[in-house]
């Protein structure tokens, strides 16, 4: 297979990886800037070009597309989807799990355990706001954010207030959740590839820390998976529609709550920490899946 690997810097872990587990699978694999692409939309013959020559035909798409280049990044992906190339996951999928809003309504739609939220447009709300999440401690997310940026923890009532008139003071999109104490500043993720949870790594948060997130010093280790987490974190993908996905639950004491829904997971922590080559069980998941014009979507909605 001739396989299209979109990621700005071919120089990642996960974009190395999937490239060596291609390549170790037999498979030709480039690695595809997609904000260096341009596209002949038409009827007839639609096209991919990059630095003045048309990209060649490929059998299956691999996005890698980051969180600021998503409007960009997906628009490539769906001109792959309309020349009939096999997405790992479809553009409508990442761009419904990247909005954080609208993904916890999908969820909470499908009966998926999630942390009470609250979402409002005027200061005037915010004390009802407060008290319909159960007050304080919450945590108070910037929709736009990732990696654990612009996400506060605010510990009393007054400091909520305070962190949310500023954030709408700014015409910023926020989302204010309980916080699940209980967690103890941990998390779990799910890496997910087709139906079934294929890897998990406990994440715990440096101490004086919140955010579990690797990138601001948390730590991964091994962790065992109980059928409820399993089942939630495969039905929390599906819901989204992606294929592989990395899904991040916290241990509530009402049972696994699923903070986000990853459609480009980074692999490097989650192979350390489990020892699992999930590059290779993504590019056999490509194998057994990838034909032309599978897409649900062709590309559009």
């Amino acid at each position: 297979m001739k396989i299209a690997i979109l990621s700005r810097n071919p120089n990642l872990y996960s974009t190395r990886r999937l490239v060596e587990a291609a390549v170790a699978h037999g498979h030709e694999a480039d690695v595809i800037d997609v904000l260096k692409c341009y596209m002949n939309i038409n009827t007839v013959d639609p096209s991919i070009h990059m630095k003045g020559v048309e990209l060649p035909d490929y059998d299956a798409v691999i996005p890698r597309i980051g969180a600021s280049v998503t409007f960009y990044g997906t628009a490539v992906l769906r001109q792959f989807e309309m020349m009939g190339v096999y997405p790992l996951n479809e553009s409508v999928a990442i761009t419904r799990s990247r909005d954080k809003l609208r993904s916890l309504q999908l969820l909470s739609r499908k009966g998926i355990g999630l942390p009470i939220t609250g979402f409002a447009n005027k200061p005037a709300d915010i004390p009802d706001l407060l008290t319909m999440i159960g007050g304080a401690p919450c945590v108070i997310k910037l929709l736009e954010g990732t990696q654990g940026i612009g996400v506060v923890l605010a510990e009393t009532r007054k400091a909520a207030e305070s962190v949310i008139e500023a954030f709408m003071g700014l015409k910023a999109n926020i989302m204010v959740q309980e916080y699940i104490k209980e967690a103890g500043g941990a998390d779990i993720r799910c890496l997910v590839i087709g139906d079934r949870v294929i890897a998990a790594m406990k994440r715990q948060a440096k101490a004086g820390e919140f955010r579990s997130n690797l990138h601001r010093g948390g730590t991964a280790t091994l962790v065992k998976l109980t059928p409820q987490e399993r089942q939630t974190a495969v039905q929390a993908a599906k819901t989204m529609g992606l294929n592989i996905a990395g899904v991040d639950i916290l241990r509530s004491n009402r049972g696994p709550v699923v903070m986000e829904v990853n459609s480009s997971p980074g692999l490097e922590g989650i192979e350390n920490a489990t020892g699992i080559d999930i590059a290779g069980k993504i590019i056999q998941f490509i194998e057994k899946n990838g034909k032309p014009n599978k897409t649900r979507t062709k590309g559009v909605g």
